[in-house]
């Protein structure tokens, strides 16, 4: 099994367990990684945000990247919903937390791990999107997502605006002489253990419209998160 020091921090986390902080890391550039916050903090869908993205999801739902359940806990008890990781720790984790169908499944092998039509919206938030690689990677994440979800499916994405003040601020962020495109370069570490280096992209919303095309989908929707992270978004997608 690869090296996991991200997967096994949040289990230990959960299980009271945890020894050391979780650390991303750029070269000399490094932060505690916030678990309790980013993952273990319940989601009630009762703030604004909360309430515009239960409106757009409906079930048999697909948790993309779902870390320790925080969606998937609350979506499962309004309809059928099924959390995917390709950390097997996290998937441990959902489990142990009361995920009844969490799935080990790479959210870049759609086609392989489901049939097609299964789904009637699916959700991907974590900035896991940016794992595409480049804009054609987007597009086949797109195009294999199209094939798992029903005609009438919609998907909610999230990322980092490159274009809004603040995303330069983010730990590894690269700019990309592309307008509307950059990139993130950086790595977890726990107990010692170093994970593998991550290459994020990060797509404009317009670069997300761009790679739509063809895919079977279009961007309905850009929302930006208020406050100090204006730079996070979530687009809203349909089938046209």
């Amino acid at each position: 099994m690869s090296p996991d020091p991200y997967g096994r921090a949040i289990r230990d986390r959960v299980r009271g367990d945890q020894t050391e902080p979780l650390i991303h890391r750029d070269g000399p550039e490094s932060g505690e990684h916030p678990i309790d916050e980013f993952y273990l903090t319940p989601f009630t869908g009762e703030d604004a945000d909360g309430e515009w993205l239960e409106s757009r999801l409906e079930g048999p739902l697909l948790d993309i990247g779902a870390g320790a359940g925080r969606h998937a806990r609350y979506f499962q008890e309004r309809f059928e919903t099924v959390a995917i990781e390709v950390s097997e720790h996290l998937v441990e984790t959902m489990r142990e937390r009361g995920v009844r169908n969490a799935r080990c499944a790479d959210m870049f092998e759609l086609r392989e791990s489901f049939d097609r039509n299964r789904f009637r919206s699916a959700l991907a938030h974590g900035t896991q999107l940016g794992l595409a690689g480049s804009m054609q990677g987007l597009r086949r994440f797109l195009g294999d997502l199209a094939v798992v979800t029903a005609p009438e499916a919609t998907a909610v994405l999230d990322c980092y605006d490159p274009t809004v003040d603040g995303a330069e601020t983010l730990c590894g962020y690269r700019s990309d002489p592309t307008p509307g495109l950059a990139h993130r370069l950086l790595h977890f570490e726990y107990e010692g253990e170093v994970g593998e280096t991550l290459l994020f992209r990060l797509f404009s919303p317009s670069r997300v419209r761009e790679a739509a095309v063809g895919t079977g989908w279009r961007v309905a929707g850009v929302r930006h998160e208020s406050g100090e992270n204006q730079a996070h978004y979530w687009a809203t997608l349909e089938k046209p």
